[in-house]
């Protein structure tokens, strides 16, 4: 209530000010006539005190007197019109101010009430941090969020193939220790849209390796999970994730899923960083690709922050290098040269995934430009010595270009 006596009250005092002039027509315009009146009577007693005086011919004078007291007339005249005018204008512009006030007050509250957020108080910092937390600690279970779930409906099976799998469900019942057993029913329950009995045998499979459980074998059970809630990340799935990312904290996949839930909770600005990292990660064909640049940009404006998404650029693949195989010597030297040099500038200006960095060592390779190719080798070897993987990645990829040490 506080807040809206005082936006009332600021918006009145703005349209008092705004329309203030409204009102001071009389007071605006009187004054010049009546300057007119005081100036040409001073004259008139100037003329009477020079031809007293001796200094101005009487004809001059009364030449003179006449002129004044014409424009005396003419002012004095202007006056009365004016100050007779004054008071239907003054009651008619009254009215058509209070009237534009009003309508101003009115036109802003009902905006604010509608494009606002009344009763909402400014959230600093720590209260944003809280009600993320109060909104991580609400999260719906897996079955209540498959409960709320829209799904799509199963594909249509043949009957040859139910029975397979109902086979297989019996056998994996039979020997519930069949880790290979229990792997093809994931795939195949997954299939079939049973998504809810792929994540529970996925969960078997965990439970039966134990400590040997990979951060592959959780990513997949998050996965499932969140597919049979419609894309709720609920707090059973977080588990999993978290348990992922504890055993390979590079994992993208799992990445992915954790952006997307700590945007659910309203934490938009780590979910940035998250996916802003595997935007540059790559690769481009990756299936999180497509969602993240989506959505990434609406995602960095609600974190705050001024980003526009990197444009798609063509990547150097085996199959681009096979299908340039087949043109002619200049021509494929030509479309080499073409995608190695927009592939080079890119990684040089904004940085790239290992897996752009071993397309460009082989494409530099294909080229025969060794020197080169041996170049972005050892540059890209000290941008991902921190990461095993990324460095056998560009090895194999320097090997392939002849230019490992």
């Amino acid at each position: 209530m506080i807040f809206w006596i005082t936006f009332i009250g600021l918006a009145t005092v703005a349209g008092v000010f705004l329309l203030r002039g409204l009102f001071d027509v009389r007071n605006e315009s009187a004054p010049d006539a009546a300057n007119d009146l005081k100036i040409y009577r001073d004259q008139l007693k100037e003329i009477e005190r020079d031809t007293a005086r001796g200094t101005l011919p009487k004809e001059e004078a009364e030449r003179v007197r006449v002129e004044v007291s014409r424009r005396l007339l003419a002012a004095d005249a202007r006056l009365q019109n004016e100050s007779s005018g004054a008071g239907p204008a003054t009651a008619t512009t009254r009215l058509a101010a209070g009237v534009i006030i009003i309508a101003f007050v009115g036109t802003a509250t009902w905006l604010y009430a509608n494009l606002g957020a009344p009763g909402y108080e400014d959230l600093s910092l720590n209260s944003r941090l809280t009600a993320s937390d109060a909104a991580r600690s609400a999260r719906l279970d897996q079955s209540k969020a498959e409960e709320r779930a829209s799904l799509p409906p199963t594909p249509e099976i043949s009957p040859e193939y139910q029975d397979l799998i109902q086979k297989l469900r019996d056998t994996v019942a039979e020997r519930p220790g069949d880790l290979q057993g229990l792997r093809l029913l994931v795939q195949n329950e997954a299939t079939l849209g049973n998504l809810m009995a792929a994540y529970i045998a996925q969960s078997q499979v965990i439970d039966i390796k134990g400590p040997e459980a990979s951060a592959e074998d959780f990513t997949l059970l998050a996965d499932l999970m969140i597919s049979a809630a419609g894309g709720y990340v609920s707090s059973d799935a977080e588990r999993a994730l978290r348990q992922a990312l504890e055993r390979n904290p590079s994992d993208q996949r799992a990445r992915y899923y954790l952006g997307l839930f700590l945007m659910q909770v309203d934490r938009p600005d780590s979910a940035f960083r998250l996916w802003e990292q595997l935007l540059a990660e790559g690769p481009e064909d990756a299936p999180w690709i497509a969602p993240i640049r989506s959505r990434i940009e609406e995602l960095a404006w609600r974190a705050g922050v001024e980003y526009t998404a990197p444009e798609t650029a063509p990547l150097l693949g085996p199959d681009a290098i096979e299908a340039a195989q087949e043109l002619s010597d200049e021509d494929r030297q030509n479309m080499i040269r073409g995608m190695v040099n927009q592939l080079s500038e890119r990684l040089a200006t904004e940085g790239g995934s290992p897996q752009e960095w071993a397309r460009l060592i082989r494409a530099l390779g294909v080229l025969n430009e060794t020197d080169e190719a041996r170049a972005i080798w050892v540059e890209a070897e000290g941008l991902f010595s921190q990461s095993t993987e990324a460095l056998e990645l560009l090895r194999a990829a320097a090997k392939d270009a002849g230019v490992e040490e």
